[in-house]
């Protein structure tokens, strides 16, 4: 890819010394922009829009914390990935950066040698993911694909399943009362709610055949190809288990807690059968589940 004509960084630091070392190790490769303040720093992400931000912490006035809040809560910048690069080395401010939206985390003194590789990594990311959105098939907020990707997925899974004579499961998810957390706490911690069960989601969903989407607002699906029924209610059971247990905390340190409710539909599919069907039923038990008390999987009876 031809970075240096299409990615640009953004470096924020109040040392002139870090900038002038940092602009002439990136701006061989990378249009270089950079910001002395956290105030100029938020000015130039709305103006430029760049595709990649370096972040100092320590920085006179509002520090690069109060920055990355900033950045998040912006609908124009909080898909900007960030870069801390800090003397701050305690795990306790690391853990905090990757809290508040950081994509990576370089302490100072830095080698020229791992500030290229970040970059380079993230750079690469960004430009995947401008492919991927220019397709229309991933939820940015998530990251994981969105229904559109859903619906592709599922046509091809189907019909593999038909033709193999193997089960086929699919569990729709919705987190309980989250109109009333994005109410107590905001939307952009609801936002970072979200992304926490889609982790959780994403990696109790592991093979190749296997999609986890973002159906719309709060609602999520797991689709389970050559998954029996009994297979994938154990592995609705453990993302339930996960998330119940799930403490995200918001930026002033208080824990927060959701629950999730769950419906299943399991199916050996046959020639007349459809998958409009199949989703429907999952819908129909996820508002069982929803009705009887929340915080469950309902699965009904399998479909044979």
């Amino acid at each position: 890819m031809e970075a240096k004509a299409k990615y640009s960084v953004l470096i924020v630091d109040d040392e002139r010394s870090n900038l002038v070392v940092l602009n002439k190790l990136l701006s061989d490769e990378y249009t270089v922009l950079t910001a002395k303040s956290g105030e100029e720093a938020l000015r130039r992400a709305e103006e430029d829009m760049p595709d990649l931000i370096l972040l100092d912490i320590i920085m006179p006035g509002m520090n690069g914390f109060d920055v990355l809040t900033s950045l998040k809560e912006s609908p124009y910048t909080k898909n900007i990935p960030v870069i801390i690069i800090t003397g701050l080395n305690s795990e306790d401010d690391e853990e905090r950066g990757f809290f508040l939206g950081a994509v990576d985390y370089i302490t100072k003194p830095f080698k020229n040698a791992i500030v290229l590789a970040r970059v380079k990594t993230h750079i690469k990311i960004v430009h995947q993911m401008h492919t991927i959105e220019m397709l229309g098939l991933m939820d940015p907020l998530t990251g994981v694909p969105n229904r559109r990707s859903f619906d592709n997925h599922i046509d091809i899974e189907w019909r593999k399943s038909i033709r193999a004579q193997s089960p086929i499961s699919f569990l729709m998810m919705d987190l309980d009362k989250f109109k009333t957390y994005n109410d107590t706490y905001g939307h952009p911690q609801g936002d970072a709610l979200l992304r926490a069960v889609a982790n959780i989601f994403s990696s109790s969903a592991r093979r190749p055949a296997d999609l986890v989407a973002r159906l719309g607002g709060e609602e999520f699906g797991v689709l389970l190809p050559n998954t029996s029924l009994e297979s994938s209610l154990a592995i609705a059971e453990n993302i339930r288990s996960q998330v119940e247990s799930l403490r995200v905390p918001t930026v002033d340190g208080e824990l927060t807690n959701t629950t999730i409710s769950i419906g299943l539909a399991s199916i050996i599919p046959q020639e007349e059968s459809s998958f409009k069907e199949f989703i429907s039923t999952a819908d129909e038990n996820l508002y069982k589940a929803k009705s009887t008390g929340r915080n469950r999987i309902y699965s009904g009876e399998p479909l044979i």
